[in-house]
């Protein structure tokens, strides 16, 4: 069990200690893939942990771009936190139905947006239910709360900042797709995108950096399967994935090893694959 750090990842057994602390919100940040055919907010729907709320991360993005997900303007950050009851002054803990996937991305759009008291919840719901915790289908009351953001722009880069990368070679750029999509070998679940991966960037699974129950490795294993990638952890690294959502749980890791600078690519393959004039490997 990864050891408890209210800014990074926290065990069900101090989410169960801390479920009744006046100023903790828990927020159900679960997400799936159209092959997966599971809906999220129905699940949401029919039970959750106690007083969690429903963030849903296609409709907390920027709707002004054709790209899925992508990190929303502070301004509708703002809106939606206020809306859902999360402020200033509270412990978030995120939690996901997969137990560690889309929870991840959650929490780094947290910290994008400049808020360090946010953790994921390490094993998810999947983990919650196993061990019998309590779960409900009531919907939180929820009041108006006072938010405060200060956008982190050196926590996110745009496709003109990762291609110069590529060129100067100075981030490394890991990607979090398996293997088969990382290498060409099977075609992306989105329609219209090229097969294959950012020149010069590097394959680790965001699934070699969780157990077989679905929680964080250890960071001596972290350390491990990041080096064993062939990842420097003395520079700067840029995470990708298809659309932004499982590079996250790369960057939570980093985070946890003490990575003073890394950064989310958020257009990811959904954004590098649709462009022909973008060179691919493979």
């Amino acid at each position: 069990m990864a050891q408890d750090d209210p800014a990074t990842l926290v065990s069900t057994e101090w989410l169960a200690a801390h479920l009744d602390d006046p100023d903790l919100r828990v927020l159900d940040a679960s997400w799936y893939l159209p092959t997966m055919n599971r809906d999220a907010r129905a699940e949401y729907e029919a039970g959750h942990i106690p007083g969690a709320r429903f963030f849903d991360i296609d409709d907390i993005s920027d709707h002004r771009s054709e790209l899925p997900h992508m990190a929303p303007p502070p301004e509708k950050f703002i809106s939606r936190m206020r809306a859902m009851g999360v402020g200033d002054g509270h412990q978030i803990v995120v939690y996901d139905g997969m137990g560690i996937f889309s929870a991840a991305r959650v929490w780094w759009l947290f910290r994008l947006m400049g808020k360090t008291g946010v953790a994921v919840l390490d094993g998810g719901f999947p983990k919650w239910q196993a061990e019998g915790r309590e779960v409900e289908d009531l919907a939180p009351m929820m009041r108006d709360r006072h938010i405060t953001v200060q956008r982190q722009a050196h926590m996110i880069k745009d496709v003109t900042q990762v291609a110069a990368a590529t060129k100067l070679g100075d981030w490394q750029i890991v990607d979090a797709r398996s293997p088969e999509r990382f290498a060409g070998a099977t075609p992306e679940p989105r329609e219209g995108l090229r097969a294959g991966h950012i020149p010069g960037s590097v394959n680790l699974p965001f699934t070699e950096l969780l157990a077989e129950d679905r929680t964080m490795k250890p960071p001596e294993a972290l350390r491990a399967a990041f080096e064993g990638a062939g990842v420097a952890l003395d520079k700067p690294v840029i995470t990708s994935c298809g659309s932004g959502v499982t590079a996250a749980v790369l960057n939570l890791a980093l985070e946890r090893l003490g990575h003073p600078r890394h950064a989310l690519y958020d257009g990811s393959w959904a954004e590098w694959g649709m462009y022909g004039d973008l060179k691919a490997g493979s």
